[in-house]
Formats: C-alpha cells, sequence, structure tokens
C-alpha cells in the first residue's frame, strides 16, 4: 500500500470525523429544546385542559382537548429519542468511524461504489450520502462473506450482482489511522491477531470488525425456525448469537422489539458477562433470563428446586453412595423423549380415570369432597380435552361457592364476626344501604357512619325493615370476605391435586406402566420412584423432576404460552435435556429458537447431541425449518492451547486452531496442598506482574473452590475473590472458580487446581476437565498431586512442558 492510498485514507477520515463532530454540535441544542418542551408539557399539561363534564358537549371538549395536548406531548417525545439515538450514534461513531470498506461495481454501471462499513449508519448532510454504512445493511454482507473478484448480495428487492475491486481494513483509535490491510480473505489475520491478542474484559465486546464468513451465516439467517450452532470452545458462536440479535433488531426494526427476544443463559454470572453488547450496537438488551429462574417462578412458592449446579455436585462428589445410579438413572430417563411421551400417555389415561383432586373445607368442615368434583369431573363429555374439562369443573365450583356463600350467612358464627368488623367494612356496607336515597355530602356521611357503627338512634331511620336490611348487609359482608380464599383458590385451580397426580406415577412399576403406555422402564426403577416420592413428600423437587412436573401441570390445567416473544436464544444448549426443548416449543409457539453449544463440553447428564444428523433437535421443527452450522475454528487461545485441549477429547481432531501463538501449558506435580497452594500462589503473582488482569483458578466442584480459596489466601494472593452459584456480576481480577460456572467466560490465564486422577478419572469427568481448560486465552497450568488424569495420556508429550 503506497503513500498516496494512506494519506487519502487520513483525509477522508478527517473529513467524516468533522462532519460527525458538526452533527454532533448540532444535534445536542435540538435535542436539549425537545427534552425541555416535553417536561414543560408534562408539567403544564393540565393547566392547558379545562374539565368539565357538566354536558355530553362538555365532556366531548374536554376529551379532545386531552387527546390533543398528549398527541403533542407524544410527538415531542418521540423526536427526542429519535434525535438521541442519532446522538448516541454520533458519539459512538466518533473515535472509531469505520472499520472496513469495499469497492463494489454493480453489473451495468462504469464505476464503484466506495462502501465504509461501523457500528451505524451515518448520512452526509445532503440526507442521499452515505459516508459510513451500518455493517448490518445488506450490502455490507459482501465485506463478510466476499474476497475480491465476482460477489453478489441479498436485498429486499432481490439478488444485486457485481464485482468486488477492493476490500480494505482499519483500526482507528481516537479518532486516528493506526492501521490499514488489503485483504483477499474475510477478515485479515493481522487485524484478527491484534484483536485476539488482547486481554480478557470484564463484559463481552462487540465482534462486528471481525465477523467471519461462517459467524456472518448465522448473524443473518432469518429463515430458519430452528437455528443450531454447534461450535468448538471459543469459536465465537456466543458473539455471533448475540451480534444476531442486533441485526434481526435492525432488520425487522419496524415489528420486532428487543423486548420480544429472549436469551436463557447458564447462570445469572454470564447475562452480566454478556450485558453490554447490544447497547454498544446502539440497541436495546434483550430479556435474559435462565431456565431455572423460569421453574422457580412457576415452582418456587410451592417446591424448594435443586438447580442444575446441586444436580451435578451431587454427580460428581456422591459416587458409590447408596442409590447413586438409580438417581442417575432417573435422571437420564426423565429428561428423555421416552418420559415426554409417558406423561402425554398419562394425560390420556387421567381424560378416562385416575383424576385426583383437593376438597374445600371451611371453617373445619367439607363444603366440596374431592369425589363430588371427580364425580363432576367424569360427568362432561370424554371427547372434551382434559385442560378444558379442568375449566369447566372451575366454572362449577365457583357457583356452588356462590351458593353455599348464601346459605353461610345464617350460620350462628356470622353474628359473632359482625363485632369484628373495622370501620371501613361497616361504611362500605352503610354506603350500599342509602344508595338508593341519594347522594348526601361528606360530613353528613361521615357523621351517619359514626352513628351506624355505634349503633346510635337514628330517627326515621331506626325503622324494623332497615335493621334487619342492615343486619342482612352485615352478614354478607362478614361471609364473603371469609369465602373470598376460597374463591381465590378455585381460580388458581388449586382444587387439582397436582403433587398427586405426579406422585401417582411413582406407586407401582405394573401401575405405571398401564397408566403411561409404558413398555419399558429403566433399570432400578423401584429406587427411583422411592427417591422421588421421598423428595416429594418434604415438598421438594430434583431438578430432572421439575420441568415434567410444570409439564403434567400445564396438560393437566392449561398449557401457557408466550405469544409475543419472536425469537429465543439458548445458550450452552448441549446441557438442556429433549424434555425441556419440547416444553420451550410450547411455551414460545410463535419464536424461532437459535441453539447454541458445543457437545465436547456436555457436562450434565441429560445432555443433547447437537452435532448429528439424527439430533432430536433437528425433529423438533423438522429438516426442512431447521439449520445446522458448525464451527470448527477455534479463536479464544492460543494455537499452543488449542492443540493441547482438543487432544482431551476423542473427537477433538476437527477444531482447526487460529494462528496465534503463545507458552505450552506448563503441567506442575506438587508433594501435597501446602505445597500446590505456595506455588500457585507464586505463579499467580508472575501472571499478574505481566499485566494478566484476568486470572482464574479453576475446581471441579464447590467444595473444592471453597478449600482451594481458603490455602490460597492464606498464601496471601491479593485480591482472591470466591465466584458461586450465588454470584450475579462477572469483574476482572482474580478468582477461584468451578469449572462448571465458568462455562462460556473467557480468562487470560487459567490455572487447573487439581488435574490429578483422584480428580478426573471418570470417563463421564472428560469434558468438564475439557472445559476447564478450554476458558483459557494465554496461558494454561495445571497442577496436580499424585498421578495425573488419564485424559492426558491421549496427548502427546509434546503439546505441553511438564515440572517434576
Amino acid at each position: 500500500m503506497n503513500s498516496n492510498d494512506w494519506q487519502a485514507e487520513q483525509e477522508r477520515l478527517e473529513l467524516v470525523t468533522k462532519k460527525l463532530q458538526a452533527r454532533i454540535v448540532e444535534l445536542e441544542p435540538e435535542a436539549a429544546g425537545l427534552h425541555e418542551q416535553a417536561t414543560d408539557i408534562r408539567k403544564r399539561f393540565w393547566e392547558e385542559v379545562t374539565v368539565n363534564t357538566s354536558t355530553e358537549e362538555d365532556f366531548e371538549e374536554t376529551y379532545f382537548t386531552i387527546r390533543q395536548q398528549a398527541a403533542v406531548l407524544s410527538e415531542r417525545e418521540r423526536r427526542h429519542r429519535q434525535l438521541m439515538q442519532q446522538w448516541n450514534s454520533m458519539r459512538r461513531l466518533l473515535p472509531s468511524p469505520y472499520f472496513g470498506r469495499i469497492d463494489f461495481r454493480e453489473d451495468g454501471e462504469r464505476s464503484a461504489e466506495q462502501v465504509y462499513i461501523g457500528v451505524s449508519s451515518f448520512v452526509d448532510t445532503d440526507g442521499m450520502s452515505f459516508l459510513i454504512y451500518d455493517w448490518r445493511t445488506p450490502i455490507a454482507s459482501l465485506y463478510y462473506d466476499h474476497s475480491p473478484g465476482a460477489a453478489a448480495y441479498e436485498t429486499p428487492g432481490g439478488t444485486i450482482t457485481g464485482t468486488m475491486e477492493l476490500k480494505r481494513q482499519y483500526q482507528i483509535r481516537d479518532g486516528q489511522l493506526r492501521h490499514m490491510f488489503d485483504a483477499s480473505v474475510t477478515i485479515g489475520d493481522e487485524l484478527l491477531q491484534q484483536v485476539l491478542g488482547k486481554g480478557a474484559d470484564a463484559q463481552m465486546k462487540s465482534i462486528v470488525a471481525t465477523i467471519q464468513k461462517e459467524q456472518n451465516a448465522i448473524i443473518r439467517d432469518d429463515k430458519s425456525r430452528m437455528l443450531i450452532v454447534q461450535g468448538a470452545a471459543g469459536s465465537g458462536k456466543t458473539s455471533a448469537a448475540l451480534q444476531r440479535a442486533a441485526y434481526l433488531l435492525y432488520k425487522h426494526r419496524d415489528r420486532l422489539k428487543a423486548d420480544q427476544i429472549v436469551l436463557f443463559s447458564p447462570n445469572p454470572m454470564f447475562n452480566s458477562y454478556v450485558s453490554t453488547v447490544l447497547p454498544e450496537l446502539g440497541e436495546e438488551n434483550m430479556q435474559q433470563t435462565t431456565f431455572q429462574e423460569y421453574l422457580e417462578h412457576w415452582l418456587g412458592s410451592a417446591f424448594r428446586l435443586e438447580d442444575p449446579f446441586e444436580q451435578l455436585e451431587y454427580m460428581l462428589t456422591e459416587q458409590g453412595a447408596p442409590g447413586y445410579e438409580a438417581r442417575l438413572n432417573g435422571i437420564r430417563y426423565k429428561a428423555s423423549e421416552a418420559f415426554l411421551q409417558a406423561l402425554q400417555s398419562y394425560a390420556l389415561w387421567l381424560a378416562r380415570e385416575g383424576m385426583l383432586f383437593r376438597g374445600i373445607r371451611f371453617r373445619d368442615r367439607e363444603l366440596i369432597s374431592a369425589e363430588e368434583m371427580k364425580s363432576q369431573f367424569y360427568s362432561y363429555d370424554p371427547s372434551i380435552r382434559l385442560a378444558n374439562r379442568v375449566a369447566l369443573l372451575q366454572e362449577w365450583l365457583l357457583k356452588r361457592l356462590a351458593l353455599l356463600e348464601r346459605k353461610e350467612r345464617e350460620a350462628e358464627w356470622v353474628q359473632e364476626e359482625i363485632h369484628y368488623l373495622d370501620k371501613e367494612q361497616y361504611a362500605e356496607s352503610f354506603q350500599e344501604l342509602h344508595r338508593e336515597r341519594g347522594v348526601f355530602d361528606m360530613a353528613e356521611k361521615y357523621a351517619q357512619v359514626n352513628e351506624f357503627i355505634s349503633k346510635k338512634p337514628r330517627g326515621d331511620e331506626s325503622d324494623l325493615d332497615f335493621s334487619e336490611r342492615e343486619e342482612e348487609l352485615l352478614r354478607r359482608t362478614v361471609v364473603k370476605e371469609s369465602f373470598k380464599p376460597l374463591r381465590r383458590s378455585v381460580k388458581r385451580l388449586a382444587f387439582v391435586d397436582a403433587t398427586g397426580l405426579y406422585v401417582q406415577l411413582f406407586d407401582e412399576e405394573d401401575a405405571f406402566r398401564k397408566m403411561a403406555n409404558a413398555a419399558e422402564v429403566p433399570e432400578l426403577w423401584p429406587e427411583i420412584c422411592r427417591q422421588t416420592k421421598k423428595k416429594l413428600s418434604r415438598g421438594e423437587l430434583f431438578y430432572e423432576d421439575a420441568t415434567p412436573y410444570l409439564y403434567l401441570k400445564e396438560l393437566v390445567e392449561g398449557v401457557r404460552t408466550n405469544t409475543e416473544v419472536r425469537h429465543v436464544f439458548v445458550d450452552e444448549g448441549q446441557d438442556y435435556s429433549v424434555f425441556q426443548y419440547e416444553f420451550l416449543k410450547k411455551l414460545f409457539p410463535r419464536a424461532c429458537m437459535t441453539v447454541l453449544g458445543d457437545f465436547g463440553q456436555a457436562i450434565f447428564a441429560q445432555a443433547t447431541d447437537l452435532h448429528k444428523a439424527d439430533s432430536p433437535l433437528i425433529r423438533l421443527y423438522g429438516e426442512a425449518e431447521t439449520r445446522l452450522i458448525r464451527l470448527v475454528r477455534s479463536y479464544r487461545s492460543t494455537r499452543e492451547i488449542v492443540d493441547f485441549t482438543k487432544a482431551l477429547l476423542p473427537d477433538g481432531g476437527e477444531i482447526v486452531p487460529f494462528e496465534r501463538s503463545g507458552g505450552k501449558p506448563l503441567l506442575v506435580r506438587a508433594g501435597s496442598g501446602e505445597e500446590r497452594a505456595a506455588r500457585m500462589a507464586r505463579d499467580i503473582a508472575a501472571l499478574q506482574a505481566e499485566g494478566f488482569g484476568s486470572v482464574a483458578v479453576i475446581t471441579k466442584t464447590a467444595a473444592e473452590s471453597r478449600g482451594a480459596y481458603e490455602l490460597l489466601s492464606a498464601q496471601g494472593c491479593p485480591g482472591l475473590r470466591l465466584i458461586t452459584k450465588e454470584t450475579s456480576q462477572f469483574e476482572k481480577g482474580t478468582m477461584v472458580i468451578p469449572a462448571y460456572l465458568a462455562k462460556g467466560v473467557e480468562f487470560d490465564a487459567v490455572l487447573i487446581y487439581d488435574a490429578s486422577s483422584a480428580a478426573y478419572c471418570r470417563e463421564s469427568e472428560r469434558k468438564l476437565f475439557y472445559t476447564a481448560c478450554t476458558r483459557a486465552m494465554h496461558r494454561l497450568l495445571l497442577y496436580a498431586i499424585g498421578e495425573w488424569t488419564p485424559f492426558l495420556k491421549t496427548a502427546d508429550a509434546d503439546l505441553y512442558e511438564a515440572e517434576q
């Protein structure tokens, strides 16, 4: 690249920067003025409106005056929001207006158009000339998908073909042109090397300047009902998904809002980690939650729910304990399609027989028995769906309660309760009693209410009829208040014994086979049943039971659906069961689903395979509406770390490292726990001195994390933090964290606290070990007392350095 090119680009950058600065200066007073106008209108809203409802004409005039004032206010606020969005976009562009350029000559045209690409668009003062194109515009896709030569891009009006004559990349910092590359590939290695060579951040950053072609396919796919992304550790699948959300909000901005997109994260800390990406791109954050939080919302008031991390801790720490194998079999079965089908068959059986209800009791007596409900329920037409018959029974119960409430007014206890009514309840009855007598002023009303309460004589109003009516109203008030909780419980469908219905499944094996039409049951079924019923009897639910319990509850009571949500993103998707995916499909019937995961990091027993052609996820919406994209290149770690970690997996050979070099992983053997802690403390201090701002000591379990934290703290490790499942904010620094909480997050340096055979020896723990090691960007150190984990036997000795 010659000096003339550099000079021309520098001059253009200075021109664009000046225009941006001028536009920002121009927008500031205009936006401030609109803000002041809107504030003033809000303050003076009712001063400008005369409320007069004396006649129908006055009422109509008042109504239209209010509407006119509200319209003016709404227009000012809308215009202010638009200007503020423009102003914020200009300010985001100012330090680095653009990162790429393509020269594209459309077929039939003599000259090429210069297209500069940034995080948002910027139009010149003529309103026609684009100085910068938003990276999400159709023409910008050329930058990500094509090399110089014949190229094409899709627009709403069809395909545009032509020739890309130039592709150029820039690094601009604080308005200064630092680097410039002409590229023949999507993103030049020079730029990506510099971006990836930086340290880890407390929040994930936007990757729009370094999006690769395969990532762009994820971002711009808006046709697939189910998009599955099987990506190696560090392949950028989560980053691409977040850019995808920004792209969808941009392309469909007229009909898609941020609150119509939901991201299911692996844990609350991860929500903090990804929280800045969309705002950085000028978009509002989508809804973020965890599947556990959803379960807690619907079941947390009735049960103490085990969370997935408690389940995993049990699997990792209780091997050999009584009932362990049965629990493991139960976890797998309750997450399977077979159990899903069993519950569906069970619901059909309940439509014929076996429904369980709770009787309605009042003042130590049964008003409506469970048997009466059951008889009424099965009196309905059998062709009516189960949930609809429950709704009919609910209506019947409310009518029965209304009749019983009227009858209850004559009970002796009612007279006693009248004396305990408060002043407001007396006043309410008194007002109803006098409603037909016309309106009287407040002073008179208050005096009469006091007189009413104290039962003083009231002249011509103290006749017998009035006294009887008075007592009747008070009795009605007392009984109505007493029956209110009963009506509320019926409206909540509390009369359905949902817990009993779930327990009924686990009574006897033969009964289960009949009710669920199940030909086979897992091994150790009697022990699975015992464990499940024992847990439920304590008001608790295993994690593997929570989704099936809620699913059965909805089969009986009616399905809850959210038809507003249009896109659902599931991160760490391999950790969700087939059952949970079916549940999400029912919950969001109008949504497209994007599932991101790595089967190499499937650390839970209920894991779902993402990368095979016969994956159950493909069957969820059908092959025609499903797309599977595989990301095999790993960008997070150095080539040495990727070569080492991919050797830990039997099928890790397909993972391709990005050519960024660094030191080999280091294996350190210690003689005791104290010796290991002392060595780790020295290594952490050395890493901090090198400038690594994000260092993680990764353990296998939460209990091991607590022990490591105490030992390292005793060695004087400065600023050490213990991360638990309750940690909600991700921050840079030095931390001790269990491997399963570190998923999806990256660190400058990782120290594996215990890589011995005592910690990782079972085949089921291989992927957990792999997950822990793949968190490292620049340095990976492993420590052990005694023998190394057998998983290292598959790694060639040339892939690491070892100290004895």
